[in-house]
Formats: structure tokens, sequence, C-alpha cells
């Protein structure tokens, strides 16, 4: 039996099943979430999301206020199956990683090249785009077909996984977008809600980010970083600040940019993008992290001075292999 088989075996003969993903959810975890959740409820499947945290930017998102917040106080005993969705370490799962190795029978998918397949059934292609992607190839198999609820999710995971189809895109993805496109969806009103609309206080914080940004190894490198208390001033959340990384990625000089935000426990958050050549899953893996070629990040318990150095480390190794090539050409 394939693997595909094997998920639609243990969907169908799921009594309950719960939905979860990694913590700080980004657009595709909390896209592919609510898109598993849409197509069980149109087949009458019983399921349960369970997102900590969500980010409300996404709460546009059908079947955004049937998710479970908070603490949950769910019981690992009212669900047959488990799905984990975009989670590619069972240790992302944060405060769900319980629930998830209490219930007897688990599936996971995902889209990155770390997966350590910790399911019992494991559906990972590295190849795609997002998880969106890979959920439309299982939801295909299932012969589910994608109405406009499940639409708005699965667009939302590939277009944020894709940084608005700039990178990662296969002819694959589009040909997935166009069938998504065709249930008539609103793209526009999507974009715009994700990276157009913003607040005041979500302004000034990019602002006090980008005056704290420095370039760093004759400028291939941006660092800047944020701190609780900006957060607490500002009465903004963590997932307001997901797009300053990508003030110092966009700058003309720069290969990578990083952006260091402090949590509640005192560890800092870090995120990674480069441009074209470095990888910055192998810097993030090397501190515990993971994630994409492009894309990566980690969590560290070090000084932000300490944190500046050692990355700036692994980075200059690979800026310096990419050098050597170049003069070997």
């Amino acid at each position: 039996m394939s693997v595909l088989e094997n998920i639609k075996e243990r969907i169908m003969t799921a009594n309950s099943i719960l939905i979860l993903t990694h913590e700080n959810p980004d657009g595709d975890a909390i896209g592919s979430s609510l898109a598993l959740y849409n197509a069980f409820k149109k087949i009458e499947k019983k399921s349960v999301v369970y997102i900590p945290c969500p980010d409300k930017t996404y709460k546009f998102l059908p079947g955004f206020e049937d998710i479970v917040m908070g603490e949950g106080n769910l019981d690992a005993s009212e669900f047959d199956l488990a799905i984990s969705v975009d989670v590619s370490d069972l240790n992302r799962l944060g405060i769900t990683l319980d629930l998830f190795e209490e219930i007897e029978n688990t599936i996971c998918i995902d889209h990155h090249i770390t997966n350590q397949n910790f399911a019992d059934i494991n559906y990972v292609n590295a190849v795609a785009s997002s998880t969106c992607e890979n959920l439309m190839v299982i939801l295909a198999s299932m012969e589910i077909a994608i109405n406009k609820e499940m639409a708005e999710c699965l667009y939302t995971g590939i277009l944020t996984d894709t940084g608005g189809f700039r990178y990662s895109c296969q002819p694959e993805t589009m040909e997935m977008v166009a069938t998504i496109m065709e249930t008539g969806i609103n793209t526009n009103r999507i974009y715009r809600t994700i990276y157009d609309v913003t607040t005041f206080n979500k302004t000034k914080l990019c602002g006090r980010c980008i005056d704290r940004l420095e370039l760093l190894e004759e400028d291939k490198v941006a660092f800047t970083y944020m701190l609780k208390s900006d957060l607490d001033e500002l009465q903004l959340d963590e997932s307001d600040s997901d797009q300053i990384v990508y003030f110092g990625r966009d700058i003309d000089t720069v290969e990578v940019s990083i952006f260091a935000k402090e949590r509640e426990d005192g560890l800092y958050k870090i995120s990674m993008r480069s441009n074209d050549f470095v990888d910055v899953s192998v810097i993030a893996s090397k501190f515990g992290g993971g994630g994409h070629v492009r894309a990566a990040g980690c969590e560290s318990a070090m000084t932000l001075d300490q944190i500046r150095q050692a990355l700036l480390e692994e980075i200059k190794k690979q800026l310096k292999q990419e050098k050597n090539k170049e003069e070997q050409v």
C-alpha cells in the first residue's frame, strides 16, 4: 500500500481527528491546518484544529473562529488520529507535543528537507513549495474536490511560503494555484490582507528595528533585533514582527538578513533569509533549528552580541566558499 493510500485509509477509518502545527505558525501552517479542517468538514469527518496562539493576520480564513486556542484542555483519548502539518521536528509542536504522542495513530504532512519522519505515516515532499501544495496531492488522492473554503486556505499557504510567488515555485506549483483560482476566490483581497494592511503600531515597530539595523561583513549581512519591551509598549504580538526580516534582505548589497526577537522566556527566536547562495537551513541546524535553503530559523539563549557573532562566523564560511568559486571561474 502506498503512502497516499495509507493516509486515506487512516483518515477514512478515524472517528475523530486532531490537527496540529508548529509553534508561532505562519501562513502555510495555519493555511494547511484549516484547509484540512474544511476538507474534513466537507466529507463530514469530525476534526479539531488546535493552535495555542494563531497569528490574527489569518483570521479571515474560513474556520479560523473554530480553532481551539490557549491551553486547549483537550483530552487525547477523544481522538483516534493526530495529523501534524508543516512540522519538521517533534519539538516544534511545543505544548501540543504531549497530545500528539498520546494519540495512537499519527500522520505527518510536511515539505521541510529537515523533516525527521516522526509519525506513523509521513508524507514529506521537500521539492514542494509548501505544505499546502503537498496537501493538494493528498486531497486529490482522496478525491475531495476543492471548494472555496479550502481554496482560500490553500492559496494563503502557497502564497506566503513562496514569498508572494518569488521563490520555491515549480511549474506544478503554478498549476495548483490555477486550480485553486478556478474556485473563484478573491486573490487580491487575500494578498492585500496579508502583505499590505498594517497598523500604526506595527509601523512604529518596523521603524525601531530599522533604526537598529546594521550591515556587517562588507555589507553582505544585515542584522537587527526586537525586544520584548517593544511589544509590551506597543501592545503587539510576536507575529506582528514577521515581515521585518525582509527589510534587511531587500537591501541591494545584502546576501543574508538576520532578525532576532526576544521572547517571553528570555530566549531569542532568530529568523534568517538569504538571496542567492547562502544556505541558511545549514546554519540554523547548527543551532538546533531548521527550515529551507533561503528561509530558516532557530532559538538561542545567547545574548544579542553572542548571537550576532556566532551566526556571522557560520555565514562567513559560506561567503568565503562562494568567493573561492568565483575566483576559480
